[in-house]
């Protein structure tokens, strides 16, 4: 595929593209997947519906009761692009790391990053510097924008791996503090002209190991998921009010509070963090009409009793794991809620395969969204028929480019992407979801990496070794268990079980903690010492049937 001249003169992100061949089919089989040359998602996403929807128009809330208006948020990712570019003197192409929780300046922030022309590296302010660093090593951000309550983890990345990065805080009190320094900026600038195929997004996978993958996403992706899912799907109004408890290095969370609401006129409520019981109450007090959260959320509420608090809404999204029927038809029969069910992935963006309304058949994630085709791969890469099980490939007008990673290969075969999920289509073209076919554990919509709770845990000294795999969960879907082994001299039990999970907090972000430890003598290896992860997820399913009848 021929690429637009490029506006990067940083060509870091050109030229860490996968090699073309090794690209997925690309398509744009809809009319508003057509995009000019020039197109900046920061322009589409602010300027625009500031202008058509009223610069009065409430954009960005918080629970605390801070509300930014669209011409507010415009203003600042413009202040926000001319501190970049005037005073920290970002080239376009350079690439600035953000840490943050969900707050309204982190918005201002990923806007005025575009909007100078730069490419966004988002991360989770959960992240400890183990996680951090390799993430930082392999997009070799020029700048760091930090929350300034989560700053010191980049500080200690600086030091041991990027010397070179400017980091500057934000929230705080320290005079060079990105809200002081926006403060006086006039609040005009001229967007950089990018390529609708410049790299504006950086964005890391969960990961499977402690080698994160960095997707790569352009302007016109950023665009072509709301022409997706957005507009055909999600349809939101100008006068809903969307939460969304996934943060926005997640791309699941950066489409629901900023991409959607931003592009339809409405307003995104920023919570750094909720229970399930504050999330029903914030849905409750605040006017939330759209909802969006893992299934685990959904179940918590409507085992607490507290579903009647959903009731105000029009519409809720479930994505990072699979729905189950029970909690969906409980929130459809009690308050006639259907809820859209979907998956996606960060290599694809954002979702791909789903329904909504009266298209929802209870019990099957979906069909393709507009834009996107999927199909069932046999495991010599054949195509099956309906009720054949198989890895899910997708092919759209978004797909995966891994920065500089030979996992490309491993992603993309024969133009499809596929990502690790096992599903069957049936006669009418619904897919329904199986399992995942990797070493990722999806617990609460999060994605855990096995292999790098199992790196963490080893790092302790009386660890000998140590094997992780999903146990089945009622309300979580599944949880983190792991097998150890400890070195001679060191007494298991309870105490010792939580100094690990403490351990691996201190190494990992804490939602990646094993909450289910057993101690073992030995662990099971084939005969040529290959460990049998399956055997020990055999004890744990079998377990769980026995228990759950």
């Amino acid at each position: 595929m021929q690429l637009a001249r490029s506006a990067h003169l940083d060509p870091f992100t050109r030229d860490h593209l996968p090699p073309e061949q090794e690209w997925p089919t690309i398509e744009f089989t809809t009319p508003e997947l057509h995009y000019p040359d020039r197109l900046n998602a920061g322009t589409e996403l602010i300027d625009v519906p500031a202008a058509a929807f009223g610069a009065d128009r409430p954009a960005l809330r918080t629970p605390e009761g801070e509300v930014w208006s669209y011409g507010e948020l415009r203003t600042r990712a413009n202040q926000v692009a001319q501190v970049l570019a005037e005073d920290l003197g970002l080239i376009p192409g350079q690439r600035v790391l953000l840490r943050s929780p969900n707050n309204p300046w982190t918005v201002a922030a990923w806007l005025g990053v575009l909007k100078a022309g730069g490419v966004v590296v988002t991360t989770m302010a959960a992240l400890r510097p183990r996680e951090l660093a390799p993430i930082v090593e392999r997009t070799r951000p020029a700048i760091a924008l930090v929350d300034h309550r989560f700053a010191e983890d980049v500080y200690t990345v600086r030091i041991s791996t990027a010397p070179q990065l400017r980091v500057v805080e934000y929230g705080g009190s320290d005079p060079d503090d990105l809200v002081k320094r926006a403060a006086g900026k006039s609040g005009e600038f001229a967007d950089v002209q990018t390529a609708a195929d410049d790299v504006a997004l950086l964005g890391p996978t969960s990961g499977s190991t402690g080698v994160p993958k960095i997707t790569m996403h352009f302007h016109r992706d950023l665009m072509s998921i709301e022409n997706t899912f957005g507009r055909h799907t999600l349809r939101l109004r100008p006068d809903d009010v969307v939460a969304c408890t996934a943060p926005l290095a997640f791309t699941f969370g950066l489409g629901m509070l900023l991409v959607f609401p931003l592009r339809a006129g409405a307003c995104a409520l920023l919570t750094e963090s909720s229970t399930p019981d504050q999330l029903a109450q914030y849905v409750a007090d605040l006017g939330v009409t759209v909802l969006a959260t893992a299934p685990t959320a959904y179940r918590a509420i409507v085992r607490s009793g507290r579903d009647r608090l959903l009731s105000g809404l029009r519409a809720a999204v479930s994505a990072g794991e699979h729905i189950t029927e029970d909690v969906w038809r409980t929130l459809r029969d009690d308050l006639g809620l259907s809820v859209i069910d979907g998956i996606g992935a960060t290599e694809l963006l954002h979702i791909f395969i789903s329904a909504a309304g009266d298209e929802i058949r209870p019990g099957a994630t979906g069909k393709p969204v507009p834009g996107y085709r999927a199909t069932i791969l046999g495991p010599r890469g054949e195509e099956l028929g309906p009720g054949e099980p198989g890895r899910l490939g997708v092919i759209g007008p978004v797909g995966c480019r891994y920065l500089d990673d030979p996992r490309q290969k491993d992603y993309v075969a024969d133009g499809w992407n596929v990502t690790g999920d096992i599903f069957h289509r049936d006669e009418d073209g619904y897919f329904y979801y199986h399992a995942r076919g990797d070493d990722m554990i999806v617990s609460s919509g999060y994605n855990i990496g096995g292999p790098e709770v199992e790196a963490a845990l080893e790092t302790h000294p009386d660890v000998l070794e140590c094997a992780v795999v999903p146990r089945p969960d009622r309300d979580r879907g599944s949880v983190v268990c792991a097998f150890v082994v400890l070195r001679p001299g060191a007494e298991p039990g309870p105490e010792k079980a939580r100094e690990l999970q403490e351990h691996v907090k201190q190494t990992l972000a804490p939602y990646k903690y094993p909450r289910d430890i057993r101690f073992a003598e030995r662990l099971p290896r084939n005969a040529s010492g290959k460990l049998q992860r399956f055997a020990l997820r055999r004890i744990v399913e079998d377990e769980y049937e026995r228990n759950h009848p």
